[in-house]
């Protein structure tokens, strides 16, 4: 099932009539669903897609001779296909299925992280960055002796760069977010990937909060390895991919072993598989892959470069409509020219902690997030504990970012501003 959506432009109300769960109410008030950056929701196709696949092809992948399982590794591996042609890869075989971008950036730190850094050798990293781009290096330089270095971050949200030849000399990995979580903030990758390149240094980008609303080339963005989850993508929980050029991926070790993984076995050893079943041991998520198969077709059908240019539209109202009604009782985090952001919006009102606010926001039936975002090093650098966190998709429009400034005015009779 493809989406109901002519070439040129979204229609909003037809894109949000492909969310069943868009219909429900809350407390009376329709949803106003501004929670995307944590996870999107899922359109009919994708939930019809892993309908399907258990209904009539559902077997093993890669081990029956039998027509059923036939079918369930077709349905695995056209699934890799397409991801791997909506992100630009040379091959399908260098994507490789992870359960998110978590495990994608781990199996990177202790596959390739392992085998080629010693104690003393120095990762580049950003004070943008999500806790799953620091712990697995904070793991690291524990267990090996590594050192972390940091590019910091402009009062305008944007990376300071202006260091950034003394911060790469000597590094051997840099490792950061194309799409802050925190700020929106769109970071420019190439110029990084090139610096770092021209250092000797091997990147790494979490690109979760970037494939899913720009369109994406990897070779174009000039990163070794590029991972992002499949549900901040309109596709399922527990699927996710890490893209990586082959020659990197064919000499790193195994991160798990156990079945499909292996080439041979015997008492005295084992050899491994080819990519990309080198890094995917025991059974994958098969019917999630499938959906995020299914959620590629579903956003390329809307056209990337309409999602793209939708977002930057809400952006900007999102912004000039905060300003217009709460003037200087909101803050704003994160660049303010809406081309440098992505679809969402980290704030504070008034003296209301994040919290409390999300709870009033609720009441009229929309979700934001609230609390530190899994980014405390840059919590420290904003100088607050924790914030609300609008961000729309596809499916939102400028009446969900006014559901969203309206609902904001009760907080002043709750807390008696």
């Amino acid at each position: 099932m493809s989406a109901t959506i002519p070439t040129a432009g979204l229609d909003t109300a037809a894109v949000k009539a492909d969310f069943p769960i868009l219909r429900r109410l809350e407390r009376g008030h329709p949803i106003v669903y501004l929670d995307s950056a944590a996870t999107s929701q899922k359109p009919r196709a994708v939930l019809e897609a892993m309908t399907a696949y258990y209904e009539r092809s559902n077997a093993n992948v890669h081990r029956g001779a039998y027509e059923l399982a036939a079918e369930a590794t077709e349905a695995l591996e056209g699934a890799r296909r397409k991801v791997a042609r909506f992100v630009g890869a040379p091959a399908a075989r260098e994507l490789i299925f992870t359960r998110n971008a978590t495990e994608a950036i781990n199996l990177v730190a202790n596959t390739w992280g392992r085998a080629n850094l010693r104690a003393g050798d120095t990762v580049l990293l950003t004070y943008l960055e999500h806790h799953s781009n620091i712990v697995p290096w904070h793991m690291l330089a524990a267990q090996i002796g590594i050192e972390l270095r940091w590019i910091p971050v402009g009062a305008d949200g944007r990376l300071d760069l202006a260091d950034l030849d003394r911060l790469l000399d000597g590094v051997k990995l840099v490792a950061f977010s194309a799409a802050s979580n925190v700020l929106g903030t769109l970071t420019p990758v190439r110029a990084i990937a090139d610096a770092a390149h021209a250092h000797g240094a091997t990147v790494l980008v979490d690109a979760c909060q970037y494939v899913p609303h720009v369109p994406t080339d990897v070779v174009e963005l000039g990163a070794d390895f590029i991972a992002f989850s499949a549900h901040k993508m309109c596709g399922p929980t527990g699927c996710g991919a890490l893209w990586g050029r082959a020659e990197l991926l064919e000499a790193m070790p195994p991160f798990l072993g156990g079945g499909s993984m292996i080439l041979d076995v015997s008492v005295d050893g084992f050899s491994c598989a080819e990519i990309p079943q080198k890094f995917e041991a025991g059974t994958p998520a098969i019917a999630e892959a499938v959906g995020f198969g299914a959620a590629v077709d579903y956003l390329s059908a809307l056209g990337m470069e309409n999602v793209r240019d939708h977002e930057r539209r809400l952006t900007a109202y999102a912004l000039r409509r905060m300003r217009e009604v709460h003037g200087d009782d909101v803050t704003i985090f994160g660049p303010a020219e809406p081309g440098e952001r992505c679809g969402l919006m980290s704030f504070t009102y008034k003296d209301v902690h994040a919290h409390d606010l999300a709870q009033v926001l609720d009441e009229a039936g929309v979700c934001v997030r609230a609390g530190h975002h899994c980014a405390k090093p840059l919590m420290k650098v904003l100088s607050v504990p924790a914030t609300p966190r609008a961000s729309w998709y596809l499916y939102n429009d400028e009446s969900d970012i006014d559901a969203l400034v309206a609902a904001l005015s009760a907080a002043d009779d709750i807390f008696g501003f």
